[in-house]
């Protein structure tokens, strides 16, 4: 068991949530490369079971959630304190566990990168997954019209569970010429006349460009992820459209912007307790099958996130 040092505290772990980084740190494809050997894992909640010296603010006992970057596949995690963020009574711990760097992430895009405003329409990309869905579920809580973009009739619905007002169903890349303009046509036809004033885009690869193309005079592209490739594209679209591509690197933004983040996750749990968002925890897994939770994600099968439970 590890020992909490100063300013850490030793987490019970109770969930891990599994994120595509967790597909990708494995395969030393991530931006951050961790000495091996180690477990993956990014996001965990739990119980507080000691505090090293130093530790203010938080008690044995009380219940939390951390970004761990990885490691969390444990069942005892020491964390620095100012991490973790304490969970409101009332909400379950494994749910908890899948709210981190999915709606931290969004809210993060599309408040903070993308200026939402009441009443815009919002064009989601790989609209089914924990990202996906949260930007559905927040969208709709800020008041816009969104249009869930998926692969397939099943994630359309629970696109549309999640609050979608239109489904637009994706063929399977890479494109020719003809299926990219078909799509364009079809996002267009969603988004309606005045086009798409926030594109999020999760997915990249041949899917991006359509994207682009549906976007509104002054809109704002968001990138968010490209587990379908690094998108190529032609730049004088932004021109014709006089519009912004932003990338958002939630990771770094909590670094080198903590009171903001802290202020976000705040408003996350707000808007939970206000009934606004309900995190879709689709399959939970014990720790022994936590690999097969990585692989569903990694393979395009995983709906809503995927849990590891510790018990």
């Amino acid at each position: 068991v590890p020992t909490p040092g100063k300013g850490e505290v030793l987490i019970d772990v109770a969930a891990c949530a599994i994120n595509f980084p967790d597909t990708l740190i494995i395969r030393d494809m991530y931006q951050f490369k961790p000495p091996r050997p180690f477990a993956p894992g990014g996001e965990i909640s739990g119980t507080i079971e000691a505090l090293g010296e130093g530790v203010e603010g938080f008690a044995v006992g009380d219940r939390v959630i951390c970004g761990v970057g990885n490691g969390g596949l444990q069942e005892k995690v020491a964390v620095a304190a100012a991490r973790l963020f304490k969970v409101p009574d009332g909400i379950d711990l494994v749910q908890a566990s899948a709210l981190l760097m999915t709606y931290g992430t969004t809210i993060h895009g599309l408040k903070d990168r993308g200026d939402i405003r009441e009443g815009e329409t919002v064009l989601v990309l790989g609209a089914a997954g924990g990202v996906g869905l949260s930007a559905v579920e927040l969208a709709k809580a800020y008041g816009c019209r969104v249009v869930a973009a998926v692969s397939t009739e099943e994630k359309g619905e629970v696109a549309k569970k999640a609050g979608a007002d239109e489904v637009v169903i994706y063929p399977r890349a890479p494109f020719d010429k003809d299926t990219s303009k078909q799509l364009a046509n079809d996002f267009k036809a969603a988004v309606g006349s005045n086009g798409a004033d926030i594109v999020y885009d999760i997915v990249g690869g041949d899917y991006s460009e359509p994207a682009l193309r549906s976007i509104a005079w002054e809109g704002r592209f968001l990138v968010i992820g490209f587990p379908a490739g690094i998108a190529k594209m032609p730049l004088n679209l932004t021109l014709l459209k006089s519009c912004d591509i932003r990338g958002v690197f939630w990771g770094a933004f909590t670094a080198r912007e903590p009171e903001r983040n802290n202020a976000n996750i705040a408003e996350l749990f707000d808007l939970w307790k206000a009934g606004k968002i309900n995190p879709l925890v689709s399959e939970t897994y014990p720790i022994e099958r936590a690999h097969e939770a990585i692989a569903k994600l990694e393979n395009r099968g995983a709906i809503g996130k995927l849990v590891v439970t510790m018990d």
